[in-house]
């Protein structure tokens, strides 16, 4: 397993690790229930130094973003970030994605850490197609950096303390370079996977250590937590965040996985799958994913079947969980056409028991 600059500091906190994208990383430090919580109510830190970062540079780095992704990169301006996706030229998904705009000619690809490989041999395979050296305007760094998600609503208060740079008032999918804890020309954006406000930082591996020690002191007087993966997941799904190898991946298309609000089929955008993905979204596609809350006793699993209420399947669960924050059993899964409208009921099946739930609106957490 690959390790990150802040492994040997999560073991001496006792930390829980386990084997996640290659990495050896931590899944809980003491009960997820109060990371989570303290992610919600103040401040917490998680190590995502796993995320690989790809740059794109040159008077062609535009064409070949644009291309690769289904949102509308001319849309970006310097110092914005965006969501966005991959598609794969079979109506599937390669991964999702950030994609952070410098300048005109300077992109940052931020992907998923179980999809570097697989993802860089995509984004390579079409900078060769169109003209762009390999290894020199589009550079893979993920092994070359550490990153420090910093969530809550305190967050930015606290990094406001160890940086020169104003970052209170950066808005919500926006990046600046900053000078953090001495550290020169970091990398800090206002997106997160938590719904609860907050930053990502960048640094150097050797950097790595002394930004964390910064960051915690910074954060002690708000309450500051280290936090691990598995509350990343419960924040993220009460949010109705999508988690690439269960609620989208090469099989599901943007369209199916609730991603057309990225899909923009604007003058202009010519990405892969453009032509297939506008018919999907015209003519509606067999399955959509879905949020659900049970209204019976369980907790939903990736893999549990969903019915109708004369036992037909109808659908898949794909996350699911007791949220935290709600102390409802929630969910997401594909389900048919026919059963996407709100308070729609359907049946989740639990071992041998349907269990009743209902169709719902996101975010199941509305803070």
């Amino acid at each position: 397993m690959k390790t990150t600059a802040f492994t040997a500091i999560h073991e001496d906190l006792g930390a829980r690790m386990v084997d996640f994208a290659g990495f050896k990383m931590p899944i809980e430090y003491t009960r997820i229930k109060d990371e989570h919580t303290n992610v919600r109510e103040k401040l917490g830190v998680f190590d995502v130094s796993h995320m690989g970062e790809f740059w794109v540079k040159g008077p062609e780095a535009f064409k070949l973003v644009q291309r690769i992704t289904t949102n509308d990169v001319a849309a970006l301006y310097d110092g914005k970030v965006q969501y966005s996706c991959m598609p794969n030229g079979e109506g599937g998904i390669v991964d999702d994605l950030l994609v952070y705009r410098f300048d005109e000619e300077t992109y940052m690809l931020v992907v998923n850490g179980a999809n570097v490989e697989k993802d860089w041999n995509w984004v390579t395979k079409n900078a060769e197609e169109l003209g762009l050296q390999v290894g020199k305007e589009v550079y893979n760094a993920s092994d070359e950096i550490s990153l420090l998600a910093v969530q809550g609503p305190l967050a930015l208060k606290a990094m406001q303390k160890i940086t020169e740079q104003n970052i209170m008032d950066m808005e919500f999918y926006t990046v600046q370079k900053v000078n953090i804890a001495g550290i020169k020309d970091a990398i800090l954006s206002t997106t997160g996977y938590t719904g609860a406000g907050g930053c990502e930082i960048y640094v150097s591996n050797e950097d790595g250590p002394k930004l964390w020690k910064a960051v915690m002191e910074a954060g002690e007087e708000f309450g500051i937590k280290p936090a691990g993966l598995a509350a990343r997941d419960t924040l993220r799904l009460e949010m109705g965040f999508a988690l690439y190898g269960n609620d989208i991946d090469e099989t599901t298309s943007p369209i199916e996985g609730a991603l057309s609000w990225i899909t923009k089929f604007v003058e202009g955008n010519d990405f892969i799958d453009r032509e297939y993905l506008e018919k999907q979204k015209a003519e509606k596609p067999e399955k959509r994913l879905k949020p659900f809350i049970l209204d019976d006793k369980g907790i939903p699993r990736k893999g549990y079947k969903i019915e109708d209420g004369d036992g037909n399947e109808i659908g898949e669960v794909t996350s699911g969980t007791m949220s935290p924050s709600t102390g409802q059993a929630i969910g997401l899964g594909y389900v048919k056409n026919g059963f996407w409208k709100s308070d729609t009921e359907i049946y989740i099946r639990i071992r041998k028991k349907a269990v009743k739930a209902h169709i719902t609106k996101l975010p199941f957490y509305k803070g």
